[in-house]
Order: structure tokens, then sequence, then C-alpha cells
């Protein structure tokens, strides 16, 4: 039974009020995850106190199950969903010392990743043996970084699971998630280089995945025996042009966003501490407009001149379409999706890369806001402006005035992530699909709209 007068800390019960059992767990807890944190330190210096299995279960049990004990402890006994309290003084969560070191150090990890990997060669020792089992290779820093990630996501899914435990649409949404980061994102492409084959990731598409069009790409996977990666090549295609308008018409981007991708999966799970960081203010969105769909062009235009190259023969560009392949991919795909994308999420919300920068993000946006059945509902006369849902909104939107007027939310940006809906103590949202040409004014000719808010 929950005790009213409890002190809650976003869902997390001040000490002197939990029972001695939970205290002891949150305590054993933290104790554990600083265990493993400290035996990962040491192995980035190259010491070893275990090799082999006894280090990966040691250091990653330790996580584990001090994230469990810490989770459960947290959440048993309290009222499920999102807890005010001290949510915009915590050192942590709101842009405090302690969350700007955790962003440096995020930050610091990824610059590391993608420019000295030398530095994490330690740490490979960890993970070498599931390196082994599961794809037959001694581990990098991308199965490294692959681990840390799936781990992130599944642990902090759990999370998710017991935090959002009123709410079905939350539950199945995470477990879409952890199931799409440990089967597509980990498993399936490490079992394929175990049998020989491309490494291969069957959730990302082009434009995110953006060399999955290149052509040298399609070349070489076209050239593989067997004929696995001729099916890889129409697949990327298929996906990218024909399953994803489909889903996006009858879903919205949240089939994607949110149930799919795995940057999303991150920031739907290890980001939602900080969802409510994102900026709400309108010179942001401006901002998003016009930095979103520039990597967008950006990309469409990298890609075209790739294959004008591979047309030609280099007669016509020569290196310029290679050099512009290699500063998109140093510029979008390593600082943007990674060190600010990630490392930035103690200090701009969860969704940085989300809304700000990703391609895919911009493409199944405009689809979303002009020919998809996609639309949030809202019953303005049960709205008591809480501001749950504008505060918890991770891409920034200001929720709360459409539901005071009663408007459907019909936004490029909105992932449909549900949080806002799974906050709200009324009950005011909902999502929902429907036709295409009810959800705002001027719907029913998509086309028109869309012009006029391109020259606006």
């Amino acid at each position: 039974m929950v005790n009213a007068s409890a002190s809650l800390v976003d869902g997390h019960q001040v000490d002197h009020h939990l029972s001695s059992g939970k205290r002891l767990a949150r305590q054993l807890g933290a104790a554990a995850i600083a265990a493993s944190a400290a035996l990962f330190t040491l192995a980035l210096f190259h010491v070893h106190p275990l090799t082999g299995w006894p280090a990966f279960l040691t250091t990653f049990g330790l996580l584990s199950a001090g994230t469990l004990a810490h989770v459960w402890a947290t959440y048993s006994g309290t009222i499920p969903g999102i807890k005010h309290n001290s949510v915009m003084t915590s050192t942590v969560k709101s842009r405090g010392l302690v969350g700007v070191l955790l962003g440096v150090v995020l930050t610091g990890l990824y610059v590391l990743l993608y420019w000295f990997a030398a530095y994490l060669k330690g740490a490979y020792v960890l993970v070498d043996p599931l390196a082994k089992l599961i794809s037959g290779q001694p581990a990098d820093q991308w199965f490294l970084y692959g681990t840390l990630y799936t781990f992130a996501v599944v642990l902090m899914g759990v999370r998710m699971l017991y935090r959002y435990r009123h709410n079905k649409y939350q539950i199945f949404r995470t477990l879409s998630v952890m199931f799409f980061q440990l089967g597509f994102g980990f498993l399936i492409p490490q079992f394929l280089k175990l049998m020989s084959q491309p490494e291969f990731y069957f959730t990302y598409f082009w434009p995110l995945k953006y060399s999955y069009l290149f052509p040298n790409d399609i070349k070489w996977l076209m050239s593989q025996p067997g004929g696995l990666g001729t099916f890889m090549v129409f697949w990327g295609v298929a996906a990218s042009f024909v399953l994803t308008p489909l889903l996006t018409w009858y879903f919205g981007k949240r089939w994607y966003c949110s149930w799919v991708c795995g940057c999303g999966g991150l920031a739907e799970t290890a980001g939602d501490p900080f969802r409510h960081l994102s900026d709400k203010r309108i010179v942001a969105w401006r901002f998003e407009r016009w930095s979103i769909h520039l990597v967008l062009v950006s990309i469409v235009v990298v890609t075209a001149l790739l294959w004008i190259n591979s047309y030609t023969e280099g007669e016509v560009l020569g290196e310029a379409s290679q050099s512009a392949s290699k500063w998109y991919g140093f510029f979008v795909g390593a600082m943007l999706s990674g060190v600010v994308g990630v490392g930035f999420y103690p200090l701009l919300g969860s969704r940085v890369w989300c809304r700000f920068f990703c391609p895919m993000a911009a493409i199944l946006g405009l689809g979303q806001r002009f020919f998809s059945r996609f639309r949030i509902t809202t019953n303005g006369g049960q709205c008591i402006s809480c501001g749950n849902c504008s505060t918890y909104c991770e891409m920034g939107i200001d929720v709360r005035k459409y539901a005071q007027r009663g408007e459907n939310i019909v936004r490029a940006s909105c992932v449909g992530c549900g949080i806002c809906a799974a906050v709200c103590p009324r009950g005011v949202l909902k999502l929902e699909n429907g036709k295409v040409s009810d959800r705002f004014d001027g719907a029913e000719k998509p086309l028109a709209e869309l012009i006029k808010s391109l020259k606006s």
C-alpha cells in the first residue's frame, strides 16, 4: 500500500521513507553499478583483474543487477507515471553539476569511439568472449559500442516498463524497441558475420543509413556470394521507397521513430530521465525547421553526386562526390548523430538528433504532417492546464496549447511516443488514426498545404 505522505523525487522515494529492504537494495544497486564502472575504467587503462568470460559476466552482471535492484527499489509500491518532485532541481536532470559531468563523459566516449579508438582497446577484453561467440571475430570498437548500447536500451527499457506500467501503449512500445535493438540491431548483424555474410542492419534505411544507397556499397553487396547481399540491396530500396511511405501513411512516423529505430530506442529508454530538457522556445522550432531539412537536402545531393560520378566513371565530378560523402559522414554521421545526439542528453534532452538533424525523421515528418492518417486528438473540455504534456514532450511541442483549444496535434516533429497521453491526469490526449482529410484545416489538399509550408 502506497504511503500518501511519502515524498517522491521523480518516482524515487526519499531514503527516510523507504523500507529498510528497499534502502538496502538501492545502496547495493548503486555499489554494483559503481563497481562495474570501476572495472570498465580499469580496463581502459589496460588493468585487467579478470579476463575472458569472468570479465564479461562480472562487469555486465554487476551493471545489470545494480540497475535492476535500483529500479525495483525506486518504483516498487509507487504510483506509476511521472512525478514532478525535484525534476527541475535535480543535479542530474536539470543541467546541474552531475548532469554536466555526465554529458562530458558521454561526449568523450563518442569522441574516443569515432576518432581515438586506440584508447578503448583495453576494454575490448571485457566483451571479447561474447564477440567470438556470436560473430566468430575478436571484439573491436564497434562491437564494444554495440554491446554498451544494447545493454543501455534493455536495462533502461526495464525501467520504462516499471515506470509506465499503467499504460499499455508504453509497455508494448518499450518492448518493441528492446526487441529490435537486441535482435536486429545487435544479434542478427553479428550472426551474419559468423556466417561470413555482410554485416547488415535491416531496421536502418536510407537516408538514416545513408551508405545503403551509395553505388559502391550496392555493388559490393551484390558481388557477395549466395544471393543474400542482393536481397539486402532490394530490401534497402523497398524499405526506403515502399515500406516507409506506406507505414507512415497509416501510422505516422511513430512506427519507426518510437517503435523500431535504434536511435529512438536509446532516446526512449536511456534518455527518458532527460526528456523534459527539450527546448520549448519558438526559436528552437524555427532552427529545427531549417536544420533537419538542410541535412535531408544534403544527403539527397550527396547520394545524387555519387551516382552521377559512378555513371560517368568519375569524368564529371572527379573526387568531389567522394569528398562530399566523407564530409557528410564526419559532420552528420559522427558529430551530430553521436557526439551531439547522445552526448548532449543531459543538456538538451533525449531527442536532439531526432528533432534537429535526422534526415529519416525529416522525410517521415513530411509524410506524417501532410499525408498520414495519424493525429493526437484532444478533449479541451477536460484539460486542466497542468502542463505535464508540454513539459515532458521530448520534441519541444507545446501540447497544452492544442489541448486547451481542443485541436488535433498534427506536427511533423511529433514521434508519437505517447508520453504526453501517459502523463495526462485527465485522459485529454489520444493517439488515433482516421481520415487524412479531417486532421486540420486544409488537410483535404495536402500537396497545396505542403507547398504553402515550404514557402512560409
